[in-house]
């Protein structure tokens, strides 16, 4: 029998860390020695085939224990997440996960507990889904602008705005370096505006 910590994150942004730390805190205090870890880096929505936990499945023997922070971790989708702990209850290994406090194995009840958890949780995601649809689409309908705000307001269109200013700095010689520093944008950001100038 062997104890496998499996933690995953959606993106570079996020870390592993603080799921280890949930991870070995609960091995911990149950007095369970964790004697695999397995770690990614990578979004649920790619093939299971694709990451680690493809492989781990596999791997996994009768017995074994299989520990997520939250049953989230191991897929987003309902049929991802009974696919997997069907999987893992047909080769007779358990399922735990800290967040909702779950111990399924091969029986009735834990069958009946994923496939609740999972439609609840396919349910929930739809509804975050709908709302967030509804929200932009309010949004739009005042005639506000959505996504990031219009960049050339700091950069291009503040050189543009100071087309004079840019202009004598250039033929006082200053290097477009120099020019860059005094306007507070990027160099780059002055090499474009010069050349598009034809200066």
């Amino acid at each position: 029998m062997a104890v496998i910590g499996y933690i995953r994150v959606s993106s570079n942004k996020q870390t592993l860390e603080h799921q280890r730390y949930e991870i070995e805190q609960f091995a911990l205090q149950n007095n369970i020695i964790v004697d695999r870890w397995v770690m990614e880096k990578i979004s649920s929505r790619k093939a299971l085939n694709k990451r680690q936990l493809g492989q781990l499945l596999d791997d996994l023997q009768p017995n074994d224990i299989l520990i997520a922070a939250e049953i989230s971790r191991l897929g987003r989708s309902l049929l991802e997440v009974m696919h997997i702990l069907e999987y893992c209850l047909n080769k007779n290994c358990q399922v735990w996960t800290i967040k909702e406090n779950y111990r399924l194995g091969n029986d009735i009840q834990s069958k009946v507990m994923a496939f609740a958890f999972g439609l609840s949780a396919e349910i929930e995601r739809n509804l975050i889904s709908q709302r967030t649809k509804a929200s932009l689409e309010s949004v739009r309908a005042t005639g506000k602008r959505l996504g990031r705000p219009f960049s050339a307001q700091s950069k291009k269109l503040k050189l543009s705005r100071n087309t004079k200013k840019v202009k004598e700095l250039l033929d006082m010689g200053l290097t477009r370096y120099r020019i860059a520093k005094i306007m507070s944008v990027k160099q780059t950001t002055v090499s474009r505006f010069i050349n598009r100038m034809g200066w």
